[in-house]
């Protein structure tokens, strides 16, 4: 999902000129013939199942809507009880992105976009931002695991440093480079494993990610701007931003809603 859909077709219509580049670096002198087969068999197993995962990938990144800001078809409501936040808890508004550690367009959002945004509108308390976690564990084998390393990090008080230490280090999210950012941040290393190890995590994270798929989630970063219901820690949605659009985009709807043009 973090590749585009030309780099995709562009890989299907290449795909077929693997296996005929791979033989005939293959055709020099050969007294075994039985030798010759196997290996053009093998480079046709691999040819095939780089088509299956290439296939798949497509087929993910057509059912993906494309980056946009719209009004939700229907009423949507976000429970924000117990997610990371940053910013005026009493602000009227709320920006909540749904967000992958090992996702690129998330990278590019937290690096160029978000520090705009939190100049402009969270430093300023005009609207609290919320962080939920939506690893794409299909295509980051890591991602799980950083979202759980985050909410360990947190539990010693340090959640956003690892949040930031994280994207900030994006390639490094291995068990072992989790344990390495928790000691560098001055962590308690034996509670932090323990932590990690226990799986305490996994579930919730899991159970988020099947609410925020009903929410119509289905790539990051998706973000969704609304007001908190009264005497509520709900969320009711004014507007759902796809992709990592830039700041004029987002200070476009957001000083919309604050002017009370939803």
């Amino acid at each position: 999902m973090c590749w585009s859909r030309n780099f995709v077709s562009g890989l299907l219509l290449m795909a077929p000129l693997f296996l005929p580049i791979a033989v005939r670096g293959q055709q020099e002198p050969a007294n075994d013939l039985k030798e010759i087969k196997r290996e053009i068999e093998s480079l046709k197993t691999v040819q095939t199942e780089i088509l299956k995962e290439l296939l798949e990938i497509k087929k993910f990144l057509a059912a993906r809507p494309t980056a946009n800001s719209d009004t939700p078809p229907r009423e949507l409501i976000i429970d924000t009880a117990g997610a990371p936040s940053r910013g005026n808890e009493n602000a009227r508004f709320t920006l909540v992105e749904f967000s992958d550690y090992q996702c690129p367009f998330c990278l590019r959002f937290v690096r160029d976009t978000l520090p705009l945004i939190e100049r402009d509108y969270i430093n300023t308390g005009k609207i609290k931002y919320v962080y939920r976690d939506f690893p794409l564990e299909s295509l980051h084998p890591y991602a799980l695991l950083a979202s759980e390393a985050a909410a360990c990090a947190g539990e010693q008080g340090k959640y956003w440093e690892m949040h930031d230490r994280l994207f900030a280090n994006s390639s490094a999210v291995t068990a072992k480079d989790l344990t390495s950012h928790a000691e560098s941040m001055g962590l308690n290393p034996a509670s932090f494993q323990q932590c990690l190890e226990s799986s305490k995590y996994t579930e919730p994270i899991r159970k988020g990610i099947k609410e925020a798929a009903g929410l119509g989630v289905n790539g990051t970063p998706t973000f969704f701007v609304g007001q908190i219901l009264p005497n509520s820690s709900k969320l009711k949605v004014i507007r759902v931003l796809r992709g990592a659009p830039p700041y004029p985009t987002f200070k476009e709807v957001l000083d919309g809603i604050l002017a009370g043009g939803q």
